[in-house]
């Protein structure tokens, strides 16, 4: 795995340019981004008026150095003159007000005249470095749909009527698909339908669903006419996209099939304090982040673009962005660089070289402080490099576990949770975690990956089934898990005919469920060491349940290999369910203590302790101090 940072000379002093590529060399650095918030300074007035010259030297120097670039495109910082010359370019939030100028991803995704000109810079960069020799990969925009730009309700989303004549072909089809005999909503012509906000109440679920798949539609459109003109331009050269964390308004898996490697943005502890997480995690891991949160994100990429990936961002430091903002503790940089490789990553890339003093991300911590002496991280990097260097690339064989994330998912249930506790994120990263704790690798997959070769599927929900994946997993060999409200809706938001699971799911386990409910945060109905909280549903079946709760209603249902469980699972039943399943597949497990991860790679076991202090590791016969880690071969 090589190591980068990202870099933006066009923030300091040119005379200072050589000596940060020296020092980015000494450190063990490989690679460099920049570029991708460059366009007013490689365009300063429209016109196709350019100013290379900056960047050739900047390029240059760090070529000279040694170094290799990622180049980004800069679409997601549009100019000033751009944003006056089409000032309906920008997206429409959902009250309907227009986002400004003065920050970034300032734009909407719809929008043919600003695709024009991205398409037109894109092409213009390919052309003049392309073929340099220090260009190694490209980053097309940055961070697509960060601060809620996914969804713009501007005129330009217009093409969602086009999209929707695709789709249905007649207006009377798109009626009877979406319920529109409901409250009158039927519509005479696709040039009626607008998007779904700023109605008096909420709008139709299924209307809802649509314009998310076209948003979706939209992003991937987007990346893909900047992937043609640089592979056109740059044949050769790897094409990247740096996703970020937590974070479903797109389908990943939809942009990762245009691309060669797939990155992520990783913030362990911005995520810890921005999501789902207990007082009690929070405390714990406050300077570790949660033992899962990188390891979910590496291998959900991981499945997102044929198995290459990378970390684009690395938090190397205190933060910016979050609602608290700790240090990480000493060995923490480290650590999450190790756990990047453990997962097979391609390249960990620092954000960033060095912390601007001025601006918006100005007490965003970098490997250099603002006066160009090394942060903390510093010697931490170091280390990194100097392991990384001992032992080689990493190759990830084929995990025992699949787990199957699905985007549309988390659309569905976003717009129809009800109940306010049933998210969709944290049900996954809840099964991912129970599995991480007894050991297992997992591969996160999509709905559409080959699951052959398994020797355990958890599917923690899928409501709308696609076609065909009821008989894929009928054809495993292997246990499958299937989670509560699998099955619910159809392709189209509506309640399948014979009630859920649907007629797919009902012929790999006879069962239908009758009614639904929440419950509210604190409420936890007690049973055999586990307790049904959030969701449950009443079943009927001629199967005996496998587990029940305390008043002997059936939990969790099974036959020939397949279980459906009706209810929320809380980490206890998961636990139980791991166990289970691991036990029928013939998967060892091992009792890892609170905070302690394993990793294996073809060639390596990987033990990392995310704990503030030192545990004693029973599979190692050790203790490991806190955020350390220990190295065996396989």
């Amino acid at each position: 795995m090589k190591l980068g940072c990202c870099y933006y000379p066009e923030h300091w002093p040119e005379a200072q340019w050589a000596e940060d590529a020296r020092r980015m060399a000494e450190m063990g650095l490989e690679l460099v981004r920049i570029g991708e918030f460059a366009w007013s300074r490689l365009e300063p007035e429209g016109g196709a008026r350019y100013d290379w010259g900056w960047l050739d030297r900047a390029i240059d120097t760090l070529h000279a150095a040694g170094l290799k670039i990622i180049l980004g495109t800069p679409t997601a910082t549009p100019p000033k003159w751009l944003v006056d010359a089409m000032p309906d370019m920008v997206a429409i939030d959902h009250q309907g007000r227009p986002r400004g100028f003065g920050s970034r991803r300032h734009y909407c995704f719809s929008h043919e005249g600003y695709r024009e000109e991205c398409r037109r810079i894109t092409a213009a960069l390919a052309e003049r470095y392309g073929r340099h020799p220090a260009i190694v990969m490209w980053q097309t925009d940055n961070e697509y749909g960060c601060h809620d730009t996914v969804l713009s309700f501007s005129a330009a989303a217009a093409a969602f009527r086009q999209w929707l004549a695709a789709r249905y072909g007649t207006p009377d089809a798109l009626n009877a698909a979406w319920g529109n005999v409901f409250w009158s909503m039927e519509y005479r012509s696709f040039a009626e339908v607008d998007p779904p906000h700023l109605t008096v109440t909420e709008a139709n679920p299924a209307h809802w669903l649509d314009y998310r798949r076209f948003a979706s539609d939209q992003v991937a459109s987007f990346n893909a006419e900047q992937v043609a003109i640089l592979r056109a331009h740059s044949p050769g050269k790897d094409i990247t996209h740096n996703f970020m964390g937590f974070f479903t308004e797109f389908d990943h898996h939809a942009v990762g099939r245009d691309l060669d490697v797939a990155t992520w943005d990783s913030y362990p502890l911005g995520f810890l304090e921005q999501f789902w997480f207990s007082s009690d995690e929070k405390a714990a891991y406050l300077r570790q982040g949660h033992p899962d949160i990188a390891a979910f994100h590496h291998d959900l990429y991981r499945g997102c673009s044929g198995g290459r990936w990378g970390v684009m961002e690395q938090q190397p430091g205190p933060v910016n962005w979050a609602r608290f903002n700790p240090a990480p503790l000493p060995g923490m940089v480290a650590l999450w660089t190790l756990e990047a490789a453990a997962h097979g990553a391609e390249l960990t890339s620092y954000f960033r070289w060095r912390q601007a003093p001025f601006a918006q991300e100005q007490m965003h911590a970098g490997l250099l402080r603002p006066d160009s002496s090394e942060a903390e991280a510093a010697d931490e990097v170091r280390a990194a490099a100097a392991v990384l260097a001992e032992i080689g690339p990493q190759v990830c064989a084929r995990a025992p576990a699949a787990l199957v994330f699905s985007y549309e998912v988390a659309w569905v249930i976003g717009i129809q949770p009800q109940g306010h506790s049933f998210r969709y994120l944290e049900l996954v990263f809840e099964a991912y975690s129970a599995l991480r704790a007894r050991g297992l690798d997992v591969d996160i997959v999509s709905p559409d990956a080959d699951l052959s070769g398994y020797r355990m599927v958890l599917v923690p929900t899928l409501p709308i089934v696609p076609a065909g994946f009821a008989e894929k997993l009928a054809a495993l060999q292997c246990p499958v898990l299937l989670g509560p409200r699998s099955g619910s809706k159809s392709e189209s938001f509506c309640i399948p005919e014979g009630l859920a699971p649907g007629k797919d799911v009902r012929d790999l386990i006879p069962l239908t469920v009758t009614r639904v409910e929440s419950l509210r945060d604190g409420v936890a109905e007690p049973a055999d060491g586990f307790a049904v909280t959030r969701w449950r549903e009443d079943v009927v079946s001629d199967l005996a349940p496998e587990v029940v709760d305390g008043a002997g209603r059936g939990v969790v249902y099974y036959r020939d290999g397949v279980r459906y469980c009706a209810v929320w699972p809380d980490r206890a039943l998961l636990a139980l369910l791991v166990e289970r399943i691991a036990g029928e597949a013939g998967v060892p497990l091992l009792d890892l203590p609170e905070g302690i991860r394993v990793r294996c790679t073809e060639a390596h076991v990987f033990t990392f302790n995310y704990a503030a202090t030192a545990v004693f590791v029973p599979h190692l016969g050790a203790t490991l101090p806190p955020a350390s880690w220990h190295l065996a071969p396989r």
